[in-house]
């Protein structure tokens, strides 16, 4: 009986996925921090929950960005990317929103780092999609052996020279 093994790695393409796995990432990390509150161990900022969805939606970025090397249709894994981060963005905000009760603009800074983390996810997937352009133009290329030049020898240079 032969078995077949797919990485990880094959199935973590799915931006729908990884946004899925980053915001149960969120949750645990929330929870974590309402339980190190709720025992007194550490004080808690209010805002935890606001860097906790920050956080992760820059190491969605960050995995997204990585994994889009990798798939087959650019334009297709682009798009699918974009709505996942949107819809992560929003759900892990809500999320944030509803376990601190503090608005973005009353987190402080979290607004601006919000907008910081989009416009990098979106610099990110840029840069890649870039560089599989690059890749995959260099592939498709017929390149030709470039041709073997001979150095002149000390001899032959002296004779045109005079």
């Amino acid at each position: 009986m032969e078995q077949t093994r797919e990485s990880f790695f094959v199935k973590a393409y799915n931006p729908i996925l990884q946004a899925g796995l980053t915001y149960a990432g969120v949750l645990v990390m929330i929870a974590g921090g309402a339980i190190v509150k709720a025992t007194g161990l550490l004080p808690v900022s209010p805002r935890f929950p606001w860097m906790c969805a920050a956080a992760f939606m820059l190491l969605f970025a960050l995995f997204n960005s990585v994994f889009a090397l990798a798939t087959k249709n650019m334009g297709k894994y682009w798009g699918r990317s974009m709505y996942s981060f949107l819809g992560l963005a929003a759900i892990a905000g809500f999320t944030a929103y509803l376990t601190s009760s503090l608005t973005i603009n009353e987190a402080g800074s979290f607004r601006w780092i919000y907008i910081v983390v989009t416009i990098g996810y979106l610099i990110f997937l840029g840069m890649v999609s870039l560089l599989r352009t690059i890749v995959d133009f260099a592939q498709k290329e017929e390149w030709n052996q470039p041709r073997i030049r001979q150095k002149p020898r000390r001899g032959d240079r002296d004779k045109h020279i005079k």
